[in-house]
């Protein structure tokens, strides 16, 4: 078999089979953590996963489908999964747009951080729509639980990559 052959293209087995696992980990995580995973206090530790994006462009679809499903959980149910899966996916773009031409990880992890808390926008809508809830302090709440679980996920994500090419 010649090495052409062998490089894993983006609907490969082994690509669908990263994808897949990735998906997987998100719901897991958000479900087994549930009592953290939603509300206007949250510290969804799964939110890590939209770092895997910045090393290859497949975990964009991995993680929006893990969010779509982790929010069927959500005491909003659909309203959730559609507008959390909406959202987690023009973020994940975006994130992957603007960080594209920065160099050095540690400025890409903390610009996908940054950018991941100011989307919380979405929840505290969702919050404040169907509970009532102040919407400027709900965001911030909701943002600073995103801030806090993307640092944490940060430095994971930054140590794993030393240990493993996530690119591939």
């Amino acid at each position: 078999m010649n090495k052409s052959n062998t490089q894993t293209t983006p609907w490969s087995a082994t690509s669908l089979t990263k994808m897949a696992l990735i998906t997987a980990l998100y719901i897991v995580v958000t479900i087994f953590l549930a009592p953290f995973s939603f509300g206007a206090i949250q510290l969804r530790f799964s939110e890590l996963f939209n770092y895997l994006s910045l090393f290859n462009k497949r975990y964009i679809f991995a993680v929006t489908l893990g969010v779509g499903i982790a929010n069927l959980a959500s005491p909003l149910g659909l309203v959730d999964v559609l507008i959390g899966s909406l959202s987690t996916f023009i973020v994940l773009v975006f994130s992957c747009y603007v960080s594209k031409h920065v160099t050095g990880l540690i400025k890409k992890l903390t610009i996908t951080a940054l950018i991941f808390s100011f989307s919380m926008f979405t929840v505290a809508g969702q919050l404040a729509y169907f509970y009532q809830l102040p919407f400027f302090y709900t965001w911030l709440t909701v943002a600073l639980g995103e801030l806090l679980s993307m640092t944490v996920g940060g430095i994971l994500i930054y140590w794993i990559h030393k240990k493993i090419d996530l690119t591939k």
